[in-house]
């Protein structure tokens, strides 16, 4: 233990006490800790969350808070975690694929109600009570699923991953479209007249049927729901089906994964 109260050695957060070290009761809890960090974030950004702000927001000094959380990192953990306790779980429905479906409609309304999250989305940031929970109830849920439990888990990693990268799109075009100087309709509007006049040309006759009957992303823009529930249920549509590796794909374990100048 170095003088700061911080371990000298690798430790998970979950591990330690409350507080290390003796003495009075504890002012303070990892539960207030880590809501004031996701409050922090949810107004400001992933980046405005420091331990001085986070300390600063519970009475507390900035040195005096690592006896509660060692480092920046066992910080994001306890957000994660905290975010995802909102979770309110139904029994499986003996349907694989619709309850992994509505758990995905479940974590993109948390990503948008948290925009910081998609970020912190790692292994590393997965292992406290709620989010232990969750993978549990994934796996009740995958039970029909005739695999392994490692392939399960692949999947739930799977979706998860399309999810988040759906909602950063998201948050990133709300974001573009704050930011302009004009209106978003207006914006839209001249490039859908640009891209109308490059596909006049004829050069690009494939692409020109296929956005035949409508411009796709005023479409995706009407309805993100609907694409949502496309993207997701096409990605659990082709689990449970046989794996299949292109001829001449095939790989061994002396040259898997591959390097960059595979």
């Amino acid at each position: 233990m170095t003088p700061s109260g911080r371990s000298a050695e690798p430790e998970v957060i979950w591990a330690r006490p409350q507080r290390a070290g003796r003495g009075p009761r504890p002012a303070h809890s990892r539960d207030s800790i880590a809501a004031e960090a996701v409050r922090i974030a949810d107004a400001e950004g992933i980046e405005a969350v420091s331990m001085r702000r986070v300390a600063t927001g519970i009475g507390a000094g900035t040195m005096s808070l690592y006896n509660y959380v060692p480092r920046k990192e066992d910080l994001y953990e306890l957000m994660v975690d905290a975010v995802s306790g909102e979770y309110e779980f139904t029994p499986p429905s003996g349907d694989w694929r619709a309850d992994l479906l509505a758990l995905a409609h479940r974590t993109r309304e948390l990503m948008h109600r948290h925009p910081w999250l998609p970020r912190l989305l790692s292994p590393v940031y997965g292992f406290g009570p709620n989010a232990l929970r969750y993978l549990e109830h994934c796996l009740a849920c995958l039970a029909p699923l005739g695999v392994p439990g490692g392939e399960k888990l692949e999947l739930v990693a799977a979706v998860n991953g399309s999810v988040a990268t759906f909602v950063a799109a998201e948050l990133a075009l709300a974001e573009r479209a704050r930011s302009l100087p004009w209106s978003e309709a207006a914006e839209q509007g001249v490039r859908t007249a640009w891209l109308g006049s490059r596909l006049a040309t004829g050069e690009y006759p494939l692409l020109a049927a296929a956005l035949t009957g409508g411009h796709p992303v005023a479409e995706a823009e009407a309805d993100m729901d609907a694409v949502f529930d496309r993207s997701v249920s096409r990605l659990l549509g082709a689990w449970g089906q046989p794996a299949h590796t292109p001829k001449g794909l095939g790989h061994s374990s002396a040259n898997w994964p591959p390097g960059p100048s595979s």
